[in-house]
């Protein structure tokens, strides 16, 4: 997969991949567009830290109301303190992806890094 744009592995459905050196996070990270998911907003995280990892291997973690993990225990706690951070800071990007309200590139343009 490609660090930007759409997933290589489903063309038809958005993916935004970013890597700890765009996060500030250990692991990479994905957003995507709401592609009909019976579900709410969320955020997959990869269990393995240096932005190695798949996104079929991915722990998911939901963004609202609050950053939670949807099963618990997928991440260590320190991990699901650091990506719960990302996400309130990007909170605004994430939603309007999932919305389709922006595109995956603008998307890129506008998430932050964490301090």
């Amino acid at each position: 997969m490609s660090e930007f744009g759409l997933d290589k592995l489903t063309e038809d459905w958005a993916s935004v991949k970013r890597l700890p050196h765009q996060t500030g996070l250990p692991m990479a990270v994905w957003i995507t567009e709401n592609d009909g998911y019976p579900h709410d907003v969320r955020v997959k995280v990869s269990t393995l830290h240096g932005g190695r990892g798949s996104w079929r291997a991915a722990a998911s973690m939901a963004v609202r109301p609050q950053p939670r993990e949807i099963v618990p225990g997928s991440l260590p706690a320190a991990d699901v303190a650091l990506v719960s951070r990302w996400i309130e800071l990007n909170r605004d990007v994430i939603v309007d992806l999932w919305n389709q309200a922006i595109t995956p590139d603008d998307a890129i343009a506008r998430l932050k890094k964490l301090p």
